[in-house]
């Protein structure tokens, strides 16, 4: 970490700590990076110290013997709304961190946490501080890219992705596959400080199990056959912005504990090297298993879990979004008529009925896949009914489907009831007996293919062209069954 000796063009920072080894530690370190320190035990001294000084850096502990730090953070951004506060806050206290950059903090630090670590954060908030006042964009723009959808839930989640992306704190994105979660990262990124470094994506689930070491950290030439060359790693193309490791728990158990010492130290070695280098990169990691449960079962370590998992945003699966699925499926018609020269406008009110009635197993991957196939087999003013696949047509003229895709016996219309010798049509009869055959048809080609692997799972998603969380989850589903 570079030495910050131009940090007192923004005059002194304000350090509020009411444990006095850490404050002295603390200050120490600063201090040594060239900065101007002025201390602080107690909520009442932090603010009149404030008050007299201005500081346009605080670091902030949330708990004081003598009132909450919260509070201490609307007080002086009341007086001084530029302040660039950076929290600091015990592990099992998250979420009073998250309520902190709600409330305008520039970043939160976990304790313990590393010299490099507080550095880093200090150095992001001296800059924030010469920055020339005003609005910033995240404030001033409706939506962030990617993001389409004005649901109570979507809102929610701008407003956390906004809140998190100037930090350098790390987040871990949950939600099922296709719900957006690299275009959520992306997000992040594009609102950081960072937005103008490098935004490297990494799946973890996709990369064979001997090259994924290889494919994070780098190789140096002849460090193992095929080596023809050095090759740097995503964690360096990565360095001075944002890594992003989609499907970590699909990660192997001996690069968990690489990557963790990488989290701790901030260094990378790559393969067949005898040195390490220090990089400066912010993680965005993402999943569609459930991480918590991946720790329970002895599947991800729980100490990376919890250096990982520092800020969670949850994206929900769009059967439970509501008209997003509407505007969403606006939004890429427009896009694929335009690329394909076709003159859809819009979608029909029965469209509009059946895409809120169906349940979206693939979310907006599914979404995407239904549209682009009408822009390019189908052309007209509004797609219709007859231009959906039968499993989405179908739910225009079913009841209303609750967020898991069950029926609401509330919203729903009492069907007509048949004459007592009235046999239902032979297709409703056949349904059943068709799909227990496909799904059977499948277990054993999918079984098939990874008992030709040689039990290999990953190796056997790349052959079907599917995610491997997803050959474990149906695996998983057979078991329960």
């Amino acid at each position: 970490m570079a030495v910050m000796q131009d940090a007192t063009g923004v005059g002194p920072i304000l350090l509020v700590e009411d444990t006095p080894s850490l404050s002295a530690y603390y200050a120490a370190l600063l201090r040594k990076a060239g900065l101007d320190v002025h201390c602080a035990m107690t909520a009442a001294e932090a603010v009149a110290r404030h008050s007299e000084h201005r500081h346009r850096v605080v670091l902030l502990d949330l708990m004081l013997p003598d009132g909450d730090g919260l509070d201490v953070l609307r007080e002086m951004r009341a007086a001084d709304p530029d302040v660039a506060a950076i929290v600091i806050t015990a592990n099992g206290s998250i979420n009073r961190a998250v309520a902190a950059m709600r409330g305008g903090a520039h970043d939160f630090l976990v304790k313990p946490f590393d010299e490099a670590r507080l550095l880093r954060s200090v150095e992001a908030a001296v800059a924030m501080a010469r920055a020339p006042s005003g609005p910033r964009v995240a404030e001033t723009r409706p939506g962030l890219a990617g993001f389409i959808g004005s649901s109570e839930t979507m809102r929610e989640i701008q407003e956390t992705v906004r809140e998190v992306a100037r930090s350098t704190a790390t987040v871990f994105i949950t939600g099922e596959s296709g719900t957006g979660k690299e275009v959520c990262a992306q997000a992040i990124h594009a609102e950081s400080p960072r937005r103008d470094a490098a935004f490297i994506p990494l799946n973890c689930g996709a990369i064979p199990r001997d090259l994924i070491e290889s494919e994070v950290f780098g190789h140096l030439k002849g460090s193992f056959t095929g080596a023809i060359a050095d090759k740097p790693g995503a964690a360096q193309a990565a360095d001075g912005g944002t890594l992003f490791l989609d499907e970590v728990c699909e990660m192997e158990p001996n690069l968990q504990t690489k990557l963790l010492r990488f989290l701790q130290s901030g260094s990378i070695q790559p393969v067949g090297s005898a040195t390490a280098r220090k990089v400066d990169v912010r993680i965005v990691c993402a999943t569609n298993r459930d991480p918590q449960a991946e720790v329970a079962a002895g599947r991800f370590r729980s100490d990376l879990f919890y250096r990982l998992f520092v800020v969670p945003v949850h994206l929900p699966p769009l059967r439970e979004r509501g008209r997003d699925v509407v505007e969403i499926g606006e939004a890429l018609l427009a896009r694929y008529a335009g690329e394909e020269g076709k003159a859809f406008r819009r979608l029909s009110p029965e469209v509009e009925a059946a895409f809120l009635g169906y349940g979206w197993p693939g979310n907006i991957r599914e979404l995407q896949n239904v549209l682009r196939n009408i822009a390019v087999l189908r052309d007209g003013d509004a797609v219709t009914l007859s231009m959906l696949p039968d499993r989405i047509a179908e739910g225009a003229a079913s009841p209303a489907r609750l967020g898991d895709g069950l029926i609401d016996p509330a919203s729903a219309a009492a069907p007509p009831t048949p004459a007592a010798d009235a046999a239902p049509p032979l297709r409703d009869r056949l349904r059943p007996l068709v799909g227990a055959a496909l799904a059977q048809m499948e277990r054993e080609f999918i079984e098939a293919t990874i008992e030709a692997c040689e039990g290999s799972i990953p190796r056997a998603a790349r052959i079907l062209e599917v995610s491997p969380s997803t050959l474990y989850r149906k695996r998983e589903g057979w078991t329960k069954g």
